[in-house]
């Protein structure tokens, strides 16, 4: 029985296609056979070489082929789908949290469904459609927030009761079930045949594939990829595409330059039946019930039933592991909690007979998200690998984002969740990727309620002041490996409790960061933001601010000691950072961007500024320790620290001095905070950091200064109507669209990337508008609260989708932040945004299937903050532009 599922899955179906595939590709010149190692000799150069022959190195494969990238060669170290993709169990869900990973799973499900007739190749799809149960109401409540985003798609769902269940799969047990959502859409297929289909289309459009043909590295000379060498010879080409799934990391780390792709194999336990006496129907849909950990489909007439362990075993963390995957050593004791939850779930199966348990390598990356783009250090080197379990249901979507990437420089969707510069080298260590993906596996069942944090790989970054904080009762969350307060946890509180408290609704810390926002307006609080990204950029001459006021949309030339805020935009106008510069002097710039910035900005800007020696950028994160002090009184403790006068006419908004403060000298001193809220960032020489701190927190005993943390800082700024880099303003995102025209300059006497963008998007109008919802019918205590990604709905239609929310303490109200398309009723097509469009509606914020009033703002409140006023005497329809 063994024997034959090994060769089910692969052999019986490669010979069912191989006669075609043989004759279809000796004419290509392309492939090779078992019987014929290498018939065709390997080209000398190509403009792309893929490495890896499963679902993914086939799906980019096949859309550069459709995109016109003919000459592409395709080498795959064994035979066409012979790694995972082999044993992928071969769902096809579109039922995932993160919005661009459910665009590519239902792309991927409308490819695979006319694959079959586009190639000829037997694919095996079949639309059963999918059941996701729920055994608790917070689980039933993170299906109905799912359940939300595929609706305003137009993707078929329903939340359905316990009974509908058993109409739709009898033989289910529906006794500690509360709820289910149904996606009548989902479908199966032969994830091997796809993978065959894929590489037969790209083969006849021109693509040359070549199986038993090892890439041993990648040569890259001046930062560019030039060439692979194989264990059958050299091939030039201009690109290098790493699909070599659980092989990517290894295969990155081969070159001289290193190219740092973070995950990690486990082993991943399905288990195959004999078909049942009466065999299951084959439209049967399949079933999740991620409260017992497990999936199971109908297999050929039994059943197909894995899951996701609480303790899983990593393997091959010495990097050693073999060129076709064998299946590995059957566990029993290890899958024995997965059988019971199954025999719970399907009371049914007790007499039946198990015809294998399968155990194969899935890999697993530190946040559960696929990785995916360009290499920071190589241009012309892609990755796509790090499926976590859903390579097949991303498999058609993540390989045309990624041809878009390669052939016009951008995907056509928003990736940034995905892309390969959201890690640094620091995610690379395999002591930290084994640790995380033991984490990571569980959590692929585990309730994930909004702000949860992983605990592996943790105190890994951290300010000089991280034990001063910790002791005074701080509670951390991580940003790209750096470690950052959420809040402090006053003395006498159970901290235990709060650790623990997850929740969809109004959270344990409440009100401890509700006396934080208090203090930030009435006194003066610090916040430790050292994780902020810090660049400097210095020339012997113009070079520096030259390229910058190329590179940047707001003007750069200002007097020395200004701050500016800008954007960092693309072609499309789009930001791809968010930030603040400093001029330092004539001819040297301080720039801050945001904690996850500092790998994609230092790889952006390095790929456009000029190759000139007499221009260095230098990345000065780790020099400084920044200390943020929000509040009215901020200027006193500051003034008294540095004998220096603060006030506005010394040290006006936006300016950057060096100060001493106590003992101290060459502070950064920046009237800057981030949330409108009045105050100064120091950023310290990380040596003087303990004596800074000390000596602001005991001068500011006798105004009240308190430690706070970033979820005060959200608070602040949402209800400010700051817009933040990487939860509201992406690369498709302009200036134009979120109320950000002061900050750019069109007229700036030279030209910048993003202008002729803006200038068109000034002159047609905008397509979408950055607006701001203060919810009206909604109880803090009871209800739900938003987070982000809540469906927005104007005069009943969906408009959009929420961004970014908090409860504002001062308006005793939830605000939303998101974005507002306007569809045309009957085409769809999307028309200008007008600020009447905006006023004139009336709007609703979708929070879990129930709908909440909105009123909505394109402009912050300005006279609310200079004194506190109750929810009932604001008068929320009046705004001015602050």
């Amino acid at each position: 029985a063994a024997g034959m599922f090994l060769r089910l899955l692969s052999d019986i179906q490669w010979r069912a296609a191989h006669p075609k595939w043989r004759r279809m590709t000796s004419s290509q010149r392309s492939t090779s056979t078992t019987a014929e190692p290498h018939p065709v000799s390997l080209p000398a150069q190509a403009q792309v070489v893929i490495c890896g022959g499963g679902i993914m190195g086939t799906s980019v494969a096949y859309h550069l082929s459709k995109m016109g990238w003919k000459d592409v060669v395709l080498l795959e170290q064994g035979r066409l789908a012979a790694g995972t993709t082999r044993f992928c169990a071969g769902i096809v869900s579109t039922a995932r949290p993160v919005s661009v990973e459910l665009k590519m799973a239902h792309y991927s499900n409308k490819l695979y469904q006319q694959l079959e007739q586009e190639t000829g190749v037997q694919t095996g799809y079949m639309k059963t459609g999918s059941i996701s149960l729920a055994q608790t109401q917070d689980r039933l409540i993170s299906l109905k927030r799912i359940a939300s985003s595929l609706n305003v798609m137009g993707i078929p769902c329903e939340i359905i009761s316990p009974k509908k269940v058993v109409q739709l799969h009898p033989l289910i047990n529906i006794h500690d079930l509360v709820g289910a959502m149904y996606v009548p859409e989902d479908a199966l297929v032969s994830s091997a045949n796809v993978s065959l289909a894929l590489a037969t289309a790209a083969s006849r459009n021109g693509v040359q594939i070549h199986e038993r043909t090892s890439v041993s590295h990648v040569t890259v000379q001046k930062g560019r990829v030039t060439g692979v060498e194989t264990d059958r010879g050299r091939i030039q080409c201009e690109y290098f595409v790493n699909c070599a799934g659980q092989w990517a990391y290894e295969l990155g780390h081969s070159g001289e330059e290193p190219v740092h792709i973070p995950l990690h194999a486990c082993e991943h336990f399905y288990l195959l039946t004999h078909p049942l006496k009466e065999p299951l129907s084959s439209s049967l849909p399949t079933v999740v019930d991620p409260d017992g950990r497990i999936y199971i489909r109908n297999w050929q007439g039994g059943i197909l039933s894995g899951g996701f362990e609480k303790n899983p075993k990593p393997l091959f963390t010495e990097g050693r592991n073999q060129l076709e995957i064998q299946n590995l050593q059957e566990d029993w004791d290890h899958f024995g909690p997965l059988l019971s939850a199954l025999l719970r779930r399907m009371p049914g199966l007790e007499a039946l007979q198990i015809m294998q348990l399968v155990n194969c390598p899935e890999s697993f990356t530190p946040d559960m998200r696929c990785i995916m783009g360009e290499s920071p250090t190589a241009q012309g080197y892609f990755v796509l690998a790090g499926m976590n379990s859903a390579g097949i249901s991303y498999g058609g979507g993540a390989g045309k984002y990624l041809a878009e990437w390669m052939v016009n420089g951008y995907p056509s969707e928003n990736v940034w969740p995905l892309d390969l510069k959201r890690f640094g080298t620091l995610q690379s260590s395999r002591t930290f990727l084994r640790h995380r993906v033991m984490e990571v596996m569980p959590l692929m069942c585990d309730l994930k309620v909004p702000r949860w944090d992983f605990q592996t790989g943790r105190q890994l970054r951290t300010s000089p002041l991280y034990d001063r904080l910790d002791a005074q009762g701080a509670r951390w969350m991580e940003k790209h490996g750096f470690e950052r307060v959420k809040y402090f946890v006053p003395p006498g509180k159970d901290l235990l409790d709060l650790d623990h408290s997850k929740t969809f609704y109004k959270p344990d810390w409440f009100d401890i960061v509700g006396s934080e926002v208090k203090c930030c307006k009435e006194a003066v609080c610090v916040i430790d933001m050292s994780s902020f990204t810090k660049f400097e950029i210095s020339s012997t001459g113009d070079q520096a601010l030259e390229s910058l006021q190329y590179l940047f949309s707001n003007d750069l030339d200002v007097p020395v000691g200004h701050v500016v805020h800008t954007g960092m935009l693309n072609e499309k106008g789009g930001y791809e950072n968010d930030c603040s510069i400093a001029r330092l002097s004539k001819r040297s710039f301080f720039m801050i961007s945001p904690t996850d910035q500092q790998v994609h900005c230092w790889a952006w800007l390095k790929k456009r500024l000029p190759d000139d020696s007499n221009l260095v950028m230098e990345d000065v994160t780790w020099k400084y320790t920044a200390l943020n002090l929000i509040g009215p009184r901020a200027v006193d403790v500051l003034s008294e620290l540095s004998y220096a006068p603060m006030t506005a006419e010394h040290f006006p908004s936006l300016f950057c001095k060096e100060m001493s403060v106590g003992y101290a000298n060459g502070i950064r001193v920046m009237s800057i905070t981030h949330t409108g809220e009045p105050g100064f960032v120091l950023y310290i020489p990380i040596e003087y950091a303990l004596h800074v701190y000390n000596e602001v927190m005991n001068m500011g005993q006798k105004y009240g200064i308190r430690n706070a943390g970033y979820y005060a800082l959200r608070s602040l700024r949402i209800e400010k109507f700051f817009a933040f880099w990487g939860q509201d303003l992406d690369a498709f995102t302009t200036p134009m669209e979120c109320g950000r025209e002061f900050q750019v300059k069109l007229e700036k006497g030279m030209q910048f990337l993003g202008q002729e963008a803006l200038l068109e998007q000034k002159q047609n109008g905008v397509y979408k508008r950055f607006t701001m919802f203060i919810l009206e019918d909604h109880d803090t205590d009871m209800d739900l609260w938003p987070w982000w990604g809540e469906p927005i709905f104007r005069n009943g239609r969906y408009v959009g989708k929420t961004t970014s929310s908090a409860y504002s303490y001062t308006l005793e109200r939830h605000v939303c932040l998101g974005f507002v398309h306007h569809f045309d009723e009957k085409t769809g097509e999307e028309l200008v945004v007008t600020t009447d469009f905006i006023n004139q509606g009336e709007y609703e914020i979708d929070i879990a299937g129930q709908r909440f009033q909105a009123k909505a703002k394109l402009y912050p409140f300005s006279s609310l903050f200079t004194q506190r006023r109750r929810k009932d005497e604001v008068e929320l329809s009046g705004y001015q532009r602050e």
